[in-house]
């Protein structure tokens, strides 16, 4: 009998390109959970401002973060869904302030190697379409099914403000921008982990694409193999 193989897809790029959206679309088109591996560090990079702790202050945040009672529950639609202390934290950690936190608190080593454990344990044995910024190059490096969403800045930008004001955030463009930039340095500069993409990957510049033509995209590419 042949062993089950889940299907794992990756996909990375920068914030503002539309990765979640289309990986939960992409997720419902294959049938496999969606796992938002981001809300996972966004979970710590909330309990590291709810403890008072500086996001900067690694020996901290790598003590909160071992602490930390983060897990993997499922949603009736079957996706991954990220508890903190036992309580789903989707509704709390798509502010600015928690996205400059885990900026920062997601480039300590040992952060990032409690959260890829976690990600490898569901995705194996449920498989996934997860979405993140080093799938493809870390957590399942061996699957063929790697995508880089890409997407240019001013539309980057507009995206993600549109997305916090609907979801009733008070930011400016302008914040947006700051936040985006700063985050987009950050996380390809790091040591561990840096976003990046390599000949393995099908790149997809979503800058003209609506988000159904970029699943459409992703799952015919997935289709031939």
């Amino acid at each position: 009998m042949t062993p089950f193989q889940p299907l794992i897809v990756a996909i990375d790029g920068p914030s503002g390109v539309g990765k979640s959206t289309a990986a939960r679309r992409l997720a419902r088109r294959l049938g496999v959970p969606f796992l938002d591996t981001g809300a996972m560090y966004r979970a710590i990079g909330l309990k590291v401002l709810e403890s008072g702790a500086d996001p900067h202050d690694q020996p901290s945040v790598v003590a909160i973060a071992a602490g930390a009672d983060v897990r993997l529950g499922r949603r009736d639609d079957g996706s991954f869904e990220v508890l903190l202390e036992g309580q789903p934290v989707e509704a709390r950690i798509r502010t600015p302030e928690v996205g400059e936190a885990t900026s920062a608190i997601s480039a300590y080593p040992e952060v990032r190697q409690r959260m890829v454990r976690l990600q490898r344990e569901a995705a194996s044995q449920f498989g996934a379409v997860l979405e993140g910024r080093d799938i493809g190059t870390r957590v399942f490096p061996e699957t063929p099914y790697k995508f880089f969403l890409d997407a240019h800045s001013d539309v980057r930008f507009r995206r993600r403000f549109e997305e916090l004001s609907a979801a009733g955030h008070s930011v400016t463009l302008d914040q947006v921008v700051e936040e985006i930039t700063g985050r987009d340095h950050r996380d390809s500069t790091r040591a561990d982990s840096p976003l990046t993409r390599d000949d393995s990957y099908t790149l997809v510049d979503s800058s003209d694409l609506t988000i159904d033509e970029v699943v459409e995209r992703m799952a015919r590419e997935i289709s031939k193999n």
